[in-house]
């Protein structure tokens, strides 16, 4: 895994991001297993709620171009905030155990997971029932 170039994409990821209300912007850049990088930004909407996080924009990018298992994440903010509550559910949908990066504007990077960002969570397994492919 080349750390620097998910770094790099998702600080890049982040000077793309649609943030006119909260002036917070996010960029993510998510490595699947078979080695493809999906990047994404965070999208407000003066709606509130259609607003759309960049992890989730990454991760819902690769879902729909058949990508269903991730290796790591980066997260790049101006000040290494943490990936919100909706974002960790999502990630652990699909790679909880996944690693995840999270990087200031200063380049100052921690590393976690899924599992230590979201712990006794919840998944399809609780469901009782096998999952379908979409």
């Amino acid at each position: 895994m080349n750390t620097q170039k998910l770094l790099d994409m998702a600080q890049s990821a982040r000077d793309r991001a649609y943030a006119p209300y909260s002036h917070y912007a996010v960029g993510a850049a998510l490595l699947t297993e078979s080695g493809k990088i999906f990047t994404g930004c965070n999208v407000e909407n003066a709606v509130y709620p259609a607003t759309c996080c960049a992890e989730r924009v990454a991760i819902f990018k690769a879902v729909s171009e058949g990508h269903r298992q991730f290796r790591a994440i980066v997260v790049a903010t101006e000040d290494g905030g943490s990936p919100c509550g909706v974002c960790r559910q999502v990630m652990r949908e699909f790679s909880p155990e996944m690693i995840v990066f999270i990087m200031d504007a200063a380049g100052k990077v921690r590393e976690t997971s899924v599992a230590a960002l979201l712990p006794d969570s919840f998944g399809p397994e609780n469901l009782g029932r096998a999952t379908g492919s979409g």
